[in-house]
């Protein structure tokens, strides 16, 4: 009897600690109360802090938009800046609960990184920032240039494929800091600075004076930069991806977070299921069925955070481009709230 007392116990503690192990992220994110997301920490209209040290930007709205979506309050954001080396450790090692950090979608990462991206959120495109004195138009004419890049990036690999592919030589100039690297190449350390377009312009627009650099027609990759969250979680995954994927059905339904009421009393039945006003969608994410409705609400549609944080009135002046709506000749696509 008393060897069958102590297995129990010791069956009830082995239940009692594979149910601690195995809880997902959305359960430790609601424990906690607040959603950790890694983002870049100096990349002016994807994530850097104002001048009042508030975070903003693309990917800052965007984890912004997970954490109305899971906890009804945009504003439980705890923002851990990450170096290119650093993002996918902290996510691999739980660090984080989610990378808003214009990370590239690649096969390795997804596979031998044990990693899943979402929904895009930028489609992007590497290219190369010169400044107007060094006399160049062109990529082709960059042989034997000294060229700034982040390591352990998509972007030190291509521009690598880039200069070999084409036989011109170069010499990189790795600096793991952004800001660090940054500084190398308007200091005059580098003949060019070679990252995401998206990224150069960020760069440009808080240069000591902007318009002495061109960025180059040239784009060299693809570059679709999407939040990322950890393998084995399906549940956190679908919350993620269908909260960016909201953002982007929420503009094509003209739904802002200025006149997301008056669609509340909408008769049209797949706004009626969007907005949770048809419950039932929520509940298969583990979500209460209004989650949309905070999202927006709080944080806008996805035309609204690009237009405010990159877009033609922002220093950045960015066209919508790739960014623009399917309906409209781009690529941002929603797939069915159903």
């Amino acid at each position: 009897m008393r060897r069958f007392k102590l297995s129990a116990v010791a069956v009830a503690l082995v239940l009692l600690f594979a149910g601690m192990a195995t809880a997902g992220t959305l359960e430790e994110v609601r424990a906690r109360g607040e959603l950790i997301a890694g983002v870049n920490g100096g990349v002016y209209g994807f994530s850097m802090p104002n001048d009042k040290g508030v975070w903003e930007g693309l990917d800052v709205d965007t984890a912004r938009a997970v954490a109305a979506a899971v906890l009804g309050d945009a504003n439980k954001v705890k923002f851990v800046a990450l170096t290119a080396v650093q993002r996918l450790p902290a996510l691999q090692s739980k660090e984080i609960d989610v990378l808003c950090r214009n990370t590239t979608q690649t096969l390795t990462r997804e596979t031998t990184n044990g990693l899943n991206f979402v929904q895009v959120n930028y489609y992007d495109g590497q290219g190369f920032l010169v400044p107007k004195a060094l006399g160049v138009k062109s990529a082709k004419e960059l042989r034997g240039a000294t060229v700034c890049v982040l390591p352990g990036t998509t972007t030190e690999l291509n521009a690598a494929d880039y200069f070999r592919s084409n036989g011109m030589p170069w010499k990189p100039v790795v600096i793991e800091q952004t800001a660090e690297l940054n500084k190398a190449f308007f200091a005059g350390r580098c003949d060019s600075l070679t990252s995401d377009v998206s990224q150069l312009a960020a760069q440009r627009s808080v240069a000591p004076n902007p318009n002495d650099y061109i960025i180059l027609p040239e784009v060299i990759s693809k570059e679709p930069l999407a939040p990322v969250v950890r393998h084995g979680d399906d549940q956190w995954y679908d919350i993620v991806n269908w909260t960016v994927m909201a953002l982007i059905q929420a503009e094509e339904y003209g739904i802002t977070s200025k006149n997301i009421d008056q669609f509340l009393n909408s008769n049209n039945p797949g706004i009626q299921r969007f907005l949770g006003v048809d419950p039932g969608l929520g509940k298969t994410l583990g979500l209460y069925d209004d989650w949309v409705v905070k999202v927006i609400r709080q944080v806008g549609n996805y035309g609204e955070i690009y237009e405010r944080s990159v877009g033609p009135n922002t220093p950045l002046g960015l066209e919508r481009g790739l960014n623009a709506l399917w309906t409209d000749g781009g690529l941002m696509y929603a797939a069915p709230f159903r």
